[in-house]
C-alpha cells in the first residue's frame, strides 16, 4: 500500500520528552511533504498550541493540516480556513460549569478557549498552568464571569485537577450528559468535555473525505488513550514504544518511542 497521509499525536508521539521535535524527525516530515504527502498535527490542544509545531514542519508551504481539540476542528495550513468544525451544544455551558463548580474546593479549574487565550472559570491549579505552558497561551482567570465572556463557539472544555477527584467529575458529566457530550480522561489530571461523537478518528474521515484519500492510505502514531480510534481507523495503525498498554494491543505495528525517534522509524519503513 503506497501510504499518502500521515496523522500524528504530538505529546508522547512526535515531540520527545522535552517536547521537541529532533531534527531527524523534522527533516523527514518535510521531505515526505515535498513528494506529496500530507501530514496532519492530531492534538487535543487547541489550534493555537498546535501552530509552533506547524509552522516548522512547513505545513502551509505543502497544505498539510492540523487537527485540534481531539477533532472538534480541522485547519488547512494554507488557507487557514477551518475544513470541519464541531463545537459544543450553546445549552450545555451552564450545567457543565454548576457541575464542576461544585469541586472548587478541591481545587480543580475548568477551562476553554478563546483564539488567544485560555479562559479559567475557577481559579488556575498547576494543571491548568501546564496547559498554559504545553500550548504557549496565556491564562485568564475569568472566575465568576466564565458564563458570560466563553465565546459563542467553544470546541471543547477541559477539567483540570488531581485524579481521584477528577474521576468522580467524570463520572457525574457523563451521566448528566451523556446524549449529547463525550467526557473523558485524556491524562489523569485532564478530563476533556467534547461534543458527542467527536474523536480523532471521526474527523480525519472527514478530512480524507474532503481531499480524495481513503482510510487504507493513512498511517496513525499515537500512545494515549485519545489515539485509540485513530489507530484502529487507519490503514496501519502504529503505538510507541510507550504508548498506553490498551493503545498498544490495537495497533498493527509499534514503533520506537517517542524519545527513540519513533515516528522517523515509521517514516523510513512505510513511507520512504
Amino acid at each position: 500500500m503506497a501510504y499518502q497521509i500521515l496523522a500524528l499525536d504530538l505529546d508522547g508521539t512526535l515531540t520527545n520528552s522535552q517536547k521537541e521535535i529532533t531534527k531527524p524527525t523534522l527533516d523527514a516530515l518535510i521531505e515526505i511533504q515535498e513528494t506529496g504527502k500530507k501530514v496532519v498535527l492530531a492534538s487535543g490542544r487547541p489550534t493555537k498550541g498546535v501552530v509552533p509545531l506547524a509552522e516548522q514542519l512547513h505545513l502551509e508551504d505543502y497544505g498539510s493540516y492540523i487537527l485540534s481539540f481531539n477533532g472538534g476542528r480541522i485547519t488547512d495550513c494554507r488557507t487557514k480556513k477551518a475544513i470541519y468544525n464541531k463545537i459544543l451544544p450553546a445549552d450545555c455551558a451552564k450545567g457543565v460549569y454548576e457541575t464542576v463548580i461544585k469541586y472548587a474546593g478541591h481545587g480543580v479549574d475548568i477551562l476553554t478557549y478563546t483564539s488567544e487565550h485560555i479562559l479559567s472559570g475557577i481559579h488556575s491549579n498547576q494543571y491548568t498552568e501546564l496547559e498554559s505552558r504545553i500550548n504557549q497561551m496565556p491564562i485568564i482567570d475569568a472566575g465568576a464571569d466564565f458564563l458570560d465572556v466563553i465565546p459563542d463557539d467553544p470546541n471543547k472544555f477541559l477539567v483540570t485537577g488531581d485524579p481521584d477527584i477528577l474521576d468522580q467529575i467524570r463520572k457525574e458529566l457523563s451521566k448528566q450528559f451523556h446524549s449529547y457530550l463525550s467526557v473523558y480522561c485524556s491524562d489523569p489530571f485532564f478530563v476533556e468535555v467534547m461534543p458527542a461523537g467527536i474523536d480523532k478518528a471521526h474527523s480525519l474521515l472527514k478530512l480524507l473525505t474532503s481531499i480524495g484519500l481513503t482510510a487504507d492510505e493513512m498511517i496513525c502514531c499515537g500512545d494515549g488513550y485519545n489515539d485509540l480510534t485513530m489507530i484502529e481507523t487507519a490503514g496501519l495503525g502504529v503505538a510507541m514504544a510507550n504508548a498506553q498498554p490498551a493503545v498498544l494491543d490495537k495497533a498493527d505495528y509499534i514503533t520506537k518511542s517517542n524519545d527513540e525517534d519513533g515516528v522517523l522509524h515509521v517514516i523510513n519503513e512505510f513511507m520512504r
